[in-house]
């Protein structure tokens, strides 16, 4: 199987279990790598023959931003859950992170992965 990633989409959103984490936007940073062939596309030549990432950055992000999370677990939970059923991924790795959540850590965060890997030899 082939792997379609992004790396560092940024996207606000409300996040955490602070009083005042419920009332500013603050950042978050997503990587993904998501399951797929990319054969039939790169025959055609085709965008939709190809897992697009412009649209699945763009749909993630509102999805995101247009919720409130109280943490990254559940953040993390929901856009998996969000990617596999409106890409239809049968497998996926997405790391999440908060920059400045701790004073001295550049970011925390939760990785994932969800689904199953297939394609694979060993």
């Amino acid at each position: 199987m082939d792997i379609v990633f992004i790396r560092e989409l940024r996207v606000d959103t409300i996040i955490g279990i602070n009083d005042w984490e419920r009332e500013i936007r603050q950042t978050v940073i997503l990587d993904l790598e998501l399951a797929t062939d990319i054969r039939v596309a790169a025959a055609s030549e085709n965008i939709r023959d190809t897992l697009n990432y412009h649209t699945v950055s763009k749909q993630l992000s509102d999805f995101i931003a247009g919720n409130r999370f109280y943490l990254l677990e559940t953040l993390a939970e929901q856009s998996a859950a969000f990617v596999q059923r409106e890409f239809g991924v049968s497998w996926l790795r997405l790391r999440v992170s908060k920059p400045g959540a701790l004073t001295n850590a550049l970011g925390v965060g939760v990785m994932i992965e969800r689904g199953r890997l297939s394609g694979t030899t060993s």
